[in-house]
């Protein structure tokens, strides 16, 4: 059953006083990496949604009609059928209840949409615990990859979506990890977004500054996160040319004297010079991911604003977080 405008307007704003993490899962190693990112970031809060998510195209050979697909419908994991994107989901809820971080007794609740010219429509299953924590696995009928999650933000709203760079979502044309649709997620998406690759926690994270306003929020948003995952800090930033290299300075300790204001210690702070796109790829090698805003306006030329961010998040060889 649909709400009101209203009813769904109070919802949308109810969620903005939750930690909200929107999980694009799609059956690889990097989803499923990036969906323990997801538990340790929501854990600690227990007003925290884990929305896992799997886009499959419209009408995906599933014009049977009849019973199954009402089956289907009515209990989404108890489906026996081979439907795209259930077992990935059903992986995902299993590895997070598994953890200790999550476990708990959980309630369910079953919900249906229709699409048009699909006969299965979005279904989700929204599981939640005692304190009040939630996970939901939502199957989302789009036209694109990239439409079926940002379409799903709207539905949020989200604090942090995270992609797997190597998924095939179900035989779609392309892969996943198409350049175009990653960065239309991330230029587009209102939040962080996470690129998981290679996704070896433990390793820190380093926090990218060209000392414009949007970096310092990227940084104090980065100090939540980081509280909530425990992650150890790194602050860099670059300078064009030796000249700059004072100014750059000015804009790390700024960034430092804002981490641990937040009561986060620092575990390095450098500056480098020369390509801010090669320096930051080089020099993050080393890191869990590297974070970098979307945007920037100072005298290091804006290297956050546009295709400096992109590249490092497309052409890095760990995850990347693209921080808003």
């Amino acid at each position: 059953m649909v709400g009101t405008d209203t009813d769904l307007n109070q919802i949308f704003e109810n969620r903005k006083e939750r930690y909200r993490v929107l999980v694009c899962i799609d059956g690889t190693k990097e989803s499923y990496r990036g969906l323990s990112y997801a538990a340790d970031a929501a854990a600690s809060n227990p007003k925290s949604d884990i929305v896992l998510l799997y886009v499959r195209p419209i009408d995906q050979g599933l014009r049977s009609g009849g019973l199954q697909v009402r089956v289907a419908r009515e209990n989404m994991l108890s489906w026996g059928l081979e439907l795209p994107g259930i077992k990935y989901l059903k992986q995902g809820l299993e590895q997070l209840i598994a953890g200790d971080a999550l476990s708990a007794d959980w309630n369910e609740k079953i919900t249906h949409t229709d699409v048009e010219g699909d006969p299965l429509g979005d279904n989700k299953i929204e599981y939640t615990n005692q304190v009040g924590q939630t996970i939901v696995l939502k199957l989302k009928t789009a036209s694109t990859i990239a439409s079926g999650i940002l379409d799903q933000y709207q539905l949020g709203p989200y604090d942090l979506i995270i992609l797997g760079d190597e998924g095939s979502w179900g035989g779609w044309a392309k892969s996943f990890w198409d350049p175009a649709v990653a960065e239309k997620v991330s230029m587009h998406a209102p939040c962080s977004v996470l690129v998981a690759r290679s996704l070896e926690r433990g390793h820190g994270h380093l926090l990218c500054t060209d000392g414009s306003e949007r970096a310092m929020a990227m940084v104090k948003r980065s100090a939540i996160v980081s509280k909530r995952i425990g992650s150890r800090l790194s602050v860099l930033s670059v300078a064009r040319d030796t000249e700059g290299e004072e100014e750059a300075w000015t804009f790390v300790n700024q960034a430092v004297n804002e981490l641990k204001s937040n009561g986060l210690d620092v575990v390095d702070s450098f500056v480098r010079v020369g390509n801010p796109f090669e320096e930051i790829i080089d020099a993050g090698e080393k890191y869990s991911c590297i974070v970098v805003g979307s945007s920037g306006n100072t005298s290091l030329k804006r290297f956050f604003l546009g295709s400096v961010a992109f590249k490092v998040m497309e052409h890095a060889t760990n995850s990347v977080i693209i921080a808003r």
